[in-house]
């Protein structure tokens, strides 16, 4: 396996497990050499495509680094479709019920995936869809955006988009909660959805 063929490997892990992988276990799913991973994942975060966290992990000792995707290591697969949902995102934006057709629009999808899969949680829902989703205290928080970059150029879109999708996941499971306020950007690669009744 070459170079760039390892580094979508390794991208390709850290899809599958958003919570993160540190440099044992990248090189056990590869079935390479540690330092392999590491010479591969000083590129890749180099990049951009990826960034280290030290966690705290079983037994003593020194933190493990954990590395997990930004946004755009998540969308890399999906940049042939970047120009025409830019384009799409402008033309909403422009439009003066563009909000409203945001949040319609999300909604109805929010329903659908909460139809697609019964009695699965909102944040389960939001995680299968690249969010990286935990719920907890009447919050939900969303640790990756797929859509950083459209969410920055034009958050009353996208975000709006994203409040709607949660709403509608949350009434598909029954919930009479919704989101109250979505906290775009609270701190790099975090979004926060207060949820109220």
């Amino acid at each position: 396996m070459n170079g760039e063929l390892q580094r979508e490997a390794i991208l390709e892990a850290l899809r599958a497990e958003p919570a993160g992988l540190d440099t044992k276990e990248l090189a056990g799913r590869l079935e390479v050499h540690p330092n392999t991973v590491r010479w591969h994942v000083g590129v890749l975060e180099r990049d951009g495509l990826l960034h280290p966290a030290p966690e705290l992990r079983h037994g003593r000792g020194r933190p493990s680094v954990v590395y997990r995707l930004t946004s755009e290591g998540a969308a890399r697969r999906r940049d042939e479709y970047r120009f025409l949902a830019t384009m799409l995102t402008d033309l909403v934006a422009d439009d003066p019920q563009g909000e409203a057709y945001a949040y319609q629009t999300g909604r109805r999808w929010g329903a659908d995936l909460g139809a697609a899969e019964p009695g699965s949680a909102v944040d389960e829902l939001l995680d299968h869809e690249g969010f990286a989703a935990t719920e907890e205290d009447g919050r939900i928080e969303m640790r990756r955006c797929p859509f950083a970059a459209l969410a920055e150029g034009a958050p009353q879109v996208i975000c709006t988009l994203h409040r709607g999708l949660i709403d509608g996941a949350l009434a598909a499971a029954g919930s009479s909660a919704t989101v109250e306020r979505l906290e775009p950007f609270v701190e790099p690669g975090l979004c926060v959805a207060r949820l109220g009744r």
